[in-house]
């Protein structure tokens, strides 16, 4: 079993979309229904938080630029390096029911997230791409909790996670086309917990946060189970690899909607040893 150690206080309501870039003084990673970026020193062990949204940041991703690009409640936003200056780009819809949830970037450096609405309702939310010269579509439609997103290391295929359909989807990707022939490819079992955000490393297998589940659960491409990491947080969201060497697997984690004595450690980041290497972020490549 792959031991895990909580690396911070519980400093996030709602922890979510961990981001390690190498030009980056270390972690980065959202308190979503705060509106705010968390940082913490990969030098100093110090936490910074950066107010960037008065409703949701939901995501964020470096820019070639140096700056950053983010996902706020209705659409996207362009921010510098250390978010003094943050502006954002035209709402995608006005029902201010639905917001921005979790994305990632494409091997081509386009943007995407996905929406849901705040009560969860079936097939409300969007995955929408954001091109390269600030065109956005909408990718996949009716979508209830779009989440996790990541592309293989050949870039070849993408892997998405719509949280209730309790599976990680495989896409073919094509560089100017896009996402097409969805298939299943790992289905979790609801007694383990929801999937939620996901990684892959530089092998090609997924790592996946279960929601409810409190552990984050390492497969094959074809579904095969490898590891299990507990983590003493049921509201397990996200997980990413960083570290100088991209071996370190950092875990977000929430404690919102829980008691004030429940779950102690929810909020916290997590960090695990698994043995694998990841891949690096992929950043948007567009000239807004």
């Amino acid at each position: 079993m792959i031991s895990v150690e909580q690396l911070t206080p519980p400093v996030a309501d709602h922890g979510e979309g961990p981001v390690w870039y190498d030009r980056w003084p270390g972690l980065r990673w959202v308190d979503m229904l705060a509106g705010t970026v968390l940082e913490l020193d990969s030098s100093t062990g110090e936490i910074r938080r950066f107010p960037v949204e008065s409703g949701v940041a939901a995501m964020l991703r470096p820019r070639l630029d140096d700056g950053v690009m983010l996902a706020v409640e209705r659409g996207f936003a362009l921010a510098d390096k250390d978010f003094h200056t943050i502006e954002p780009l035209p709402e995608l819809w006005p029902d201010s029911g639905v917001r921005m949830n979790e994305g990632g970037c494409d091997p081509h450096g386009r943007l995407y997230c996905g929406s849901m609405a705040y009560d969860a309702t079936p097939g409300a939310g969007a995955l929408y791409c954001l091109d390269l010269d600030g065109a956005t579509r909408i990718e996949l439609p009716h979508v209830t909790i779009s989440n996790g997103l990541t592309w293989s290391p050949d870039g070849a295929t993408a892997y998405y996670v719509d949280t209730p359909t309790q599976r990680i989807d495989a896409f073919d990707y094509d560089p100017y086309y896009g996402l097409s022939h969805r298939r299943p490819a790992v289905h979790i079992p609801d007694h383990l917990g929801s999937p939620d955000g996901l990684t892959i490393d530089a092998d090609g297998n997924l790592w996946v946060a279960l929601w409810q589940g409190g552990a984050v659960h390492h497969y094959t491409p074809t579904g095969t189970l490898l590891n299990v990491i507990p983590i003493p947080a049921a509201q397990t969201t996200a997980c990413t690899f960083g570290g100088p060497n991209l071996d370190e697997l950092y875990i977000t984690t929430s404690r919102n909607g829980l008691g004030d004595a429940a779950e102690p450690a929810a909020g916290a980041i997590f960090r695990a040893l698994p043995g694998v290497r990841g891949l690096p972020v992929l950043p948007y490549r567009g000239t807004l």
